[in-house]
């Protein structure tokens, strides 16, 4: 089917699906230039314009008299826009899941209770879920939720929606502060992410404004080696 693409813009989609696809995995080598230019019939110099340019997207990595290689996949996260993580994955053409491990009730200390302008002992709801892109872990979310706000957080499923998506429609945001930090991840969130206790996570902390009072307070860990933040204005 006639294609009004560049060369160079045909090998790259062709990567890219194979990639998408799981026919080539992260670590996996993919042809060599000499055999993809046979394939698309072209020049070395048009496959070298395309590879150079996914190694440029980190979508490969070249390794000088080794070859090309799949990248670590880093996922992304847009900070200044509140967006529920499972239409990012889904808008990059991944699969999303999750798994739930905590949905209780708890009481307040010291700090909750200063974040949330409330005493001390006063009732919170807590949730604690995995999130999934690609079968991959790529982030615990831990949150404690206004039972004001949201009073019935502790009867949704969150199988089939995410806290951030019940939140938004039952909570209209009014406001929202954040902050990021790295840091060794508790054991018990190092096991659900499969990674080791010792490997630096990227820590979002993110506090919600509704109805005048604060909704939601979370912190969402993700592995620092597969994993980015991005922001846009």
């Amino acid at each position: 089917m006639p294609t009004s693409l560049p060369a160079y813009q045909q090998i790259k989609d062709h990567v890219l699906a194979q990639i998408h696809a799981g026919v080539w995995k992260e670590g996996d080598a993919i042809p060599a230039e000499e055999a993809l230019a046979r394939h698309f019939g072209v020049s070395r110099m048009t496959v070298n314009r395309a590879i150079r340019e996914l190694s440029d997207e980190q979508i490969v990595v070249r390794i000088q008299g080794s070859g090309t290689y799949v990248a670590q996949q880093k996922y992304q996260s847009t900070l200044v826009e509140i967006r529920n993580i499972a239409e990012e994955i889904r808008a990059r053409g991944h699969r999303h899941h999750s798994e739930l491990h905590r949905l209780e009730r708890v009481r307040a200390n010291v700090m909750q209770a200063r974040r949330f302008e409330r005493p001390v002992g006063a009732w919170l709801f807590r949730s604690v879920i995995v999130h999934f892109e690609n079968g991959l872990a790529i982030q615990v979310e831990d949150r404690h939720v206004n039972p004001q706000v949201a009073p019935d957080y502790l009867n949704q499923d969150f199988s089939s929606q995410t806290p951030n998506a019940y939140l938004m429609r039952v909570a209209p945001l009014q406001g929202v502060s954040f902050e990021i930090e790295a840091c060794h991840p508790p054991e018990d969130w190092a096991r659900l992410l499969s990674m080791e206790p010792t490997e630096p996570c990227l820590v979002l902390h993110r506090q919600t404004h509704s109805m005048g009072q604060v909704a939601s307070c979370a912190s969402m860990w993700h592995p620092a080696s597969r994993y980015r933040f991005t922001g846009r204005f």
